[in-house]
């Protein structure tokens, strides 16, 4: 039923232009332009969508919200960390960062926050 409908994954945040700024110049995400509701879209990997839109409040989920795939995570942290972007570190039972990674069964991720509070992340599969 819904193996081909395309994807949005929508993110709240509280400053519209410090988020843009964040996800098109430290993250080079594509921006590909903003609903009449004021969400801002930006494509992603395999025709997905990023959706930001305006909340007040804003919404922070102490979780994982978004993850991008990649080839390689060291170059892209390396790259991310030359861009601004700021790493977070773990160590707990069962979640270990070294150099920003953790190896988590079949993948490495490593997280970092945008602008909002929100946890994005990029992951390699080890396969």
């Amino acid at each position: 039923m819904l193996t081909d409908a395309p994807l949005t994954t929508l993110l709240p945040v509280v400053d519209v232009q410090r988020a843009r700024d964040f996800y098109e110049r430290k993250l080079g995400l594509q921006h590909v332009g903003i609903k009449p509701d004021g969400k801002l879209l930006y494509r992603c990997g395999g025709g997905a969508l990023l959706a930001l839109f305006p909340k007040e409040a804003g919404t922070k989920a102490e979780h994982t919200a978004v993850s991008f795939q990649v080839a390689d995570i060291g170059r892209e942290i390396a790259a991310l960390e030359a861009a601004g972007v700021v790493f977070e570190d773990y160590d707990f039972p069962g979640l270990k960062t070294v150099n920003h990674v953790c190896v988590l069964g079949a993948e490495k991720a490593a997280w970092f926050k945008d602008t909002e509070g929100n946890y994005l992340c990029i992951h390699q599969d080890l396969a």
